[in-house]
């Protein structure tokens, strides 16, 4: 049976078009069968501008609410019950959708996911993870990038965990990501590192310093505190930290990314020569360009939620779209949820916030 996405066809800051436009390309190119909530009338409009989809296994679902950027989160998840975020998750929760997928406010749909679906067994708060490109040609998980801005140890000791089990179900064992990325963690398992300011076990803030202790108990592959300059150099496989850092060093990250292409190209067409070099070159730029694309990672999963939830970015173009309904396709055939109780169930029980309650 094919993976059925819910897809939030409302979220995006050019919405509907780039999440219609993926998901023609997600359910041609992945086999899956999207669900569009959003506005009927005007996801219908739209779709019908591609003759290919009345092909292809694409619904829609009528939600009567949009949850906008300016919303405040908390207000907007209960104000508007019927909001194609609320409508797409309830989806996920019924057993109608094996995922949800959403490029609208960050904020929302956190806090939507944990109202609708609650959170698994062990897990005192979700973390958004995201995936980075390292050298050569792997990949490692940064998280939390941005769900949890304030964080206690036993937070960021659920987090690698959580990181742990993700990175191994996407990337070990012969598990692709998307298709050019490696595992180079070897036997022992991926290398879990804390980001702290320096790599000596008294290094970092109060946070970082109790964390330590925490993670280098677990029965992990824990390499210790690793630096920004490890996010990228292939040494750490997952990268652990709490949302208000992760979050600056993902945002720093896609920053220098986009400089790098601006500056390459501006490079590229400054001389006869350079362009004579780039036509001799193409695949190699194209292959870059790609590695350092965020568009081609699909988007950070919430680990820690009953369900799979893929959060991208607002300015999410078609192609963001589609490879987040992969991933959401790809996070549910693994079954990573199932792996995240069970190791979570090692570590003891929590009793300093209470487990979020699924809310309808």
């Amino acid at each position: 049976m094919p993976s059925v996405i819910a897809l939030d066809a409302m979220g995006s800051d050019r919405a509907p078009k780039p999440e219609i436009e993926g998901a023609i390309h997600a359910a041609r190119g992945y086999g899956v069968r999207v669900l569009l909530v959003g506005l009927e009338d005007t996801l219908r409009a739209e779709l019908e501008r591609h003759a290919s989809a009345s092909r292809l296994p694409i619904e829609i679902v009528h939600a009567s609410e949009v949850i906008s950027m300016e919303d405040k989160a908390v207000q907007a998840v209960r104000a508007k019950r019927d909001s194609s975020m609320r409508v797409g998750l309830r989806l996920v929760r019924e057993g109608r959708a094996d995922g949800f997928v959403t490029a609208g406010n960050t904020g929302a749909a956190m806090a939507s996911a944990k109202m609708v679906l609650g959170a698994l067994a062990g897990v005192d708060r979700p973390a958004l993870a995201a995936v980075l490109p390292t050298a050569p040609g792997a990949a490692a998980i940064l998280l939390d990038v941005g769900a949890n801005v304030d964080c206690k140890p036993h937070n960021l000791e659920q987090f690698a965990v959580m990181g742990e089990i993700y990175f191994r179900a996407m990337f070990g064992q012969g598990g692709n990501f998307s298709g050019s990325f490696r595992s180079l963690s070897g036997t022992r398992g991926p290398r879990v590192g804390l980001l702290s300011i320096g790599e000596e076990e008294t290094k970092g803030n109060e946070l970082t310093r109790e964390s330590f202790q925490l993670l280098k108990r677990l029965p992990l592959n824990f390499v210790g505190n690793v630096e920004g300059r490890d996010l990228f150099n292939g040494h750490v496989d997952v990268i652990v930290a709490d949302g208000f850092v992760g979050n600056v060093a993902l945002k720093t990250s896609e920053g220098a990314a986009r400089l790098i292409r601006t500056v390459l190209k501006e490079s590229l067409r400054a001389t006869i020569t350079s362009q004579v070099g780039y036509m001799l070159s193409r695949s190699a730029f194209a292959d870059f360009k790609k590695r350092v694309d965020h568009t081609e990672y699909g988007g950070a999963p919430l680990l820690g939620v009953k369900g799979v939830c893929i959060i991208t970015h607002g300015s999410s173009n078609a192609n963001a779209i589609k490879n987040a309904v992969r991933v959401a396709a790809e996070f549910a055939s693994r079954k990573i949820n199932q792996s995240i109780e069970l190791g979570l169930a090692t570590l003891h029980p929590r009793a300093e916030e209470p487990a979020i309650a699924p809310a309808h």
